[in-house]
């Protein structure tokens, strides 16, 4: 294992010479694009599913068989349906997070009290008002809890992505370190797969600070 010096030293030169900047660039477009086109279907089908029982019943036979199907399992499908290009990776990125996120985000919308929503019943809401007013506002804090758990995890499935056929990325210049045995570069990545992680995990925890301010206050 090489030490500190020496992956501090490996990581400048990836920097300074080796374009590295590049590849990171690439690797959190990767993340951050399947990340979003994750939650565009898991936000929506899992408020309905925690709100509704028959959307529930539904989908999430479907969705509970597709959540213990391992994500790295289907690399020799993408590869066949979509080649090495970058929809193979987003792909597997996407697959990754999806199902989890959705039943993440159904049980915190079973979570909201039934007392609120008794309330609103019984003010003369329909289902459709109870649902916009009360459900998903108040589900809104657990869901962004939920959104920053899965992206943790997007990253933790980047190296798998980009280790396949891959040109650009930060999985792809570690492949390539390992060829040439070059594990203080290999240690370098990692480091900055962590730092990546650690920043936008402070960037949503801000955000949501921002955006529900009267839980920090309670806090």
């Amino acid at each position: 294992m090489p030490g500190p010096g020496k992956v501090i030293v490996a990581l400048y030169t990836l920097f300074a010479e080796n374009r590295f900047l590049n590849d990171v660039f690439v690797s959190v477009w990767r993340v951050l694009f399947s990340f979003a086109l994750a939650c565009m279907i898991a936000i929506p089908l899992g408020i309905l599913m925690g709100t509704f029982r028959v959307v529930e019943a539904f989908f999430n036979p479907f969705v509970s068989a597709w959540r213990y199907l391992p994500a790295p399992s289907f690399i020799p499908l993408l590869l066949m349906w979509f080649g090495a290009g970058d929809m193979q990776k987003l792909s597997l990125l996407f697959i990754g997070v999806l199902w989890f996120l959705i039943t993440l985000i159904m049980d915190h919308v079973k979570s909201v009290s039934n007392d609120l929503i008794r309330t609103a019943v019984t003010l003369g809401g329909s289902r459709i008002q109870v649902l916009r007013t009360v459900i998903v506002p108040a589900s809104l804090p657990s869901i962004m809890i939920a959104m920053r758990q899965m992206l943790a995890v997007s990253w933790t499935y980047l190296v798998i992505a980009e280790i396949t056929a891959a040109d650009v990325g930060i999985g792809a210049v570690m492949m390539r370190a390992k060829r040439f045995l070059h594990v203080d570069q290999i240690m370098a990545g990692i480091l900055v797969i962590g730092m990546l992680g650690l920043l936008f995990d402070f960037l949503l925890r801000q955000l949501y600070r921002i955006a529900f301010p009267y839980l920090e206050e309670q806090t």
